[in-house]
């Protein structure tokens, strides 16, 4: 079944023509359009579906700094503030909280890896407290058992994933620029090497800048301009709790289960990287770029089924402009969840949290984690023709990040001094196969 989602109605004309259309409506698309609009350009946001109804819908909802790596930190020190700044203009309930994270661990290397990325984050002007074992039980208390250590992160958050790119995709009208859902993408028309028009199902809309924001779905459409994005995807099953536990932490992590508090009073509940590689013809193309990253999480990918195959989301085949493409056949990525993956879940948190034994099943779903092979995501204003943005590949730490993403976006078309260096999010970095070391999720 889907996942919890806010339905916000799509602006009622498209536009002739727009300063920048932005393809894809999840969390980066969003936050993009939404910083562009508040600089008062005129955006046109396209959506194939609904707002923020893929993964930007089906995640944990973290918003942290903690373990992140380094070449994504900056982003998410800034998001944390962008989260709390949107919310205040939007006049809008995001979600977002900074509660803490807190992390459970009895496994001594796992402590000493977060020990040593805590003494990086004091470099980087970010503080996490590693918790002693007395200081661990007592913030576990809600589990009952006694922990050898574990670190906790005061600054960062969770926002409600139900909540947050439907309300900024609100903003983004407010702001004086639209939305369109329902609304393909099917191309890019050039002039002279550069973008001169996006064709969408209902019509062409003249612009002179795309950003390509299309999460599972865009180094398809790349593909479709000779670009070559390396980009695969895992299939990721998620449950929620109905609202009625007391005591459990907002944000819980531990090797068993992860825990998080939605919005509505209820938990959501995963394992953390436990996944389904559901094989696809593109993930056979690029498959040398991800033995690294497959040789890295062998233990925990799992093979999959044959779903992603008629999905569309990887497919190899190029599309005309003037008929239906995989984006109309499939509007919503909704692929179904492992039902043992799910049984697992649920019989680990309610073995962890007591709090949890009597309350019901609430939903579950899964949903599509698109990848690039280092786990970095691709930022890049250079990746295609003149006026073409490619923003995608956040490996499945986009939401927390999508703020600081849309605004570092909206500061590369701009022309604005970037908020962050963006050197390290560039796509060429794939072909000289000097793209560093695989990041942990």
């Amino acid at each position: 079944m889907p996942a919890p989602l806010i339905i916000v109605p799509s602006s009622e004309t498209l536009p002739e023509s727009a300063d920048v259309v932005v393809i894809g409506g999840g969390i980066v698309g969003v936050c993009a359009a939404y910083f562009l609009a508040r600089r008062g350009l005129k955006v046109a946001l396209v959506e194939k579906g609904r707002i923020g109804a893929e993964q930007s819908s089906r995640n944990w909802g973290w918003c942290r700094q903690q373990n992140r790596d380094a070449r994504e930190l900056p982003l998410a020190t800034q998001s944390l503030a962008l989260w709390e700044e949107m919310a205040a203009d939007l006049d809008e309930d995001l979600g977002f909280r900074r509660c803490g994270l807190l992390y459970l661990s009895n496994d001594e290397a796992e402590i000493a890896g977060w020990a040593r990325w805590r003494d990086f984050a004091l470099t980087q002007g970010v503080t996490t407290h590693m918790l002693s074992a007395a200081e661990a039980s007592e913030r576990g208390a809600a589990t009952g058992m006694r922990w050898k250590g574990g670190v906790f992160s005061p600054s960062d958050g969770i926002a409600d994933p139900a909540r947050a790119a439907p309300l900024i995709g609100r903003g983004i009208v407010a702001h004086g620029s639209t939305i369109h859902q329902f609304c393909a993408a099917r191309g890019i028309e050039t002039e002279g090497g550069t973008v001169s028009a996006v064709v969408t199902e209902h019509g062409s809309i003249r612009t002179r800048q795309v950003v390509m924001a299309g999460g599972a779905w865009a180094s398809s459409f790349c593909r479709q301009l000779g670009i070559v994005f390396p980009q695969s995807s895992v299939r990721s099953s998620i449950l929620s709790l109905m609202p009625g536990a007391r005591g459990i932490p907002d944000a819980l992590h531990t090797a068993r289960v992860s825990v998080t508090r939605r919005g509505d009073g209820g938990h959501t509940l995963a394992i953390s990287g436990r996944a389904h590689v559901d094989p696809t013809i593109q993930q056979l193309r690029f498959a040398r770029s991800f033995v690294p990253m497959f040789a890295k999480r062998w233990r925990i990918l799992k093979p999959g089924n044959l779903s992603a195959l008629s999905a569309g989301h990887e497919s190899r085949r190029g599309w005309a402009l003037d008929k239906p493409t995989p984006m109309e056949r499939m509007r919503v990525l909704d692929p179904k969840p492992s039902r043992r993956v799910i049984e697992d879940i649920l019989l680990r948190a309610r073995q962890l949290l007591p709090a949890l034994t009597t309350i019901p099943l609430q939903a579950s779903w899964a949903g599509y984690i698109d990848s690039t092979p280092d786990g970095v995501p691709v930022i890049d204003p250079a990746a295609g023709p003149g006026g073409f943005l490619l923003a995608a590949g956040f490996s499945g730490h986009g939401f927390g990040i999508g703020p600081g993403a849309g605004r570092l976006i909206a500061d590369l078309i701009t022309g604005e001094e970037p908020a962050v260096a963006y050197g390290q999010y560039v796509l060429s970095r794939f072909r000289r196969r000097d793209f560093g070391k695989v990041a942990d999720f």
